[in-house]
This record gives C-alpha cells, structure tokens and sequence, in this order.
C-alpha cells in the first residue's frame, strides 16, 4: 500500500551508493547474495533472544534488497536471473525471521509465527502467480516500471513488511498480537490480490 510512496523517496540515496559500488566493480548479484546472509544471520540472534543485534541484520538485509536494483539499473546488469534469485531469496529471509521468533519462545510465539506463515503463503503465492501471467501477456505495471516483474501491489507490501519485522524486534513481548494482526492484514491482501488479479487476467 505504501511502496509507492516509499519508493520514490530512496531512489536518490539507494543511487549514490550505487555509483560507489559500481566504481569498485562490485556486482548486483553480489549485493543481493551478502545482503541475504546477513538477513540469516537474523534467525540464529533472534532464537537466542538477541532481538537489537537481528534488527540490525534486518535492516541491513533491506538496505541491501532495495540496493541491487540500484545498482543493476546503473550498471545495465537487470535480467531476469537478478530479479528471480532477489524475490525467492526475499520470501526465504522473511520466513527465517519468523522462525527466529517461534525458537525464541515457542510456548509463546509459534502459534502466531505458524499462522503469519500461512499468510505469508498467500501473499507470496498471489503476488509470483500473477507475475508469471502478467509477463505471458505483457500487462503494462505504470507504479513500478523499474521492478523485473510485475508488482502487484496489495494492503502488505515492502514497506509495511519492514515496519512489522521492526516492531517484532522493538516490542518481542507483544510479537503473537503483532504477528497476528499482521497476518490478517497479509490475508486480506492475498484475498484482494487473487479477486484483482483474476479479473484483471479474464
């Protein structure tokens, strides 16, 4: 809901590292794949309760996600490769940092991580199948243009996404009310993306 209006705002940040990055022939494919291990790195800090230290690995992860598309862009390096490997790698980093809460307290969290995983299927599931249909028949995506694929937009996004992992790691005590509310959210924005998606393709 929010990615349109974030988006825009980090271009001109996200493209002055870049061009630091690009100066020292560093990769995008490079980008993506330290920014993921860093991510991980959040699974094993937040089962131990190191919930400051995996915000960091969080953010640094995001950072990273929003800054291999920079840096493809500039250097002329987009393909499809980049963006497959930079969206499945996405939906493994969000799923680990939800483990990383269910082993921290499983008495207290794995009800609440197990269903923000099943939302989380839903919402992944709607936004890649739609991709895939939306590239066979050349839909036209006019709010993202930049992205390797269609990006269907919905109530959870990018930027809602990020908020919620911050608030986990702010507030753990309160992380089954806050993974339950996120959840439902994400389940209304599978819901919309499936009903949307299919008129949209009939």
């Amino acid at each position: 809901m929010l990615d349109r209006f974030t988006m825009p705002l980090t271009h001109r940040p996200l493209a002055t590292i870049a061009r630091h990055l690009n100066n020292r022939q560093i990769t995008p494919d490079q980008v993506t794949l330290t920014a993921f291990l860093v991510g991980m790195s959040a699974l094993p800090l937040l089962a131990f309760e190191y919930y400051f230290l995996a915000l960091i690995a969080i953010l640094v992860n995001r950072l990273g996600d929003g800054l291999d598309g920079a840096l493809a862009r500039l250097s002329g390096q987009q393909s499809d490769a980049g963006g497959f490997i930079d969206i499945g790698l996405d939906f493994v980093f969000y799923a680990a940092v939800v483990l990383g809460f269910a082993l921290a307290n499983p008495a207290q969290n794995a009800l609440a991580a197990a269903l923000l995983l099943f939302a989380f299927i839903g919402t992944g599931t709607s936004f890649l199948a739609f991709a895939i249909a939306a590239k066979a028949r050349n839909v036209e995506r006019p709010n993202f243009p930049q992205k390797a694929f269609y990006y269907l937009e919905g109530l959870t996004e990018g930027t809602e996404t990020v908020v919620a992992l911050v608030l986990f790691c702010l507030f753990p005590q309160y992380f089954p009310w806050l993974a339950g509310l996120f959840a439902a959210a994400c389940m209304i924005t599978a819901t919309t993306r499936l009903w949307g998606g299919y008129w949209t393709l009939r």
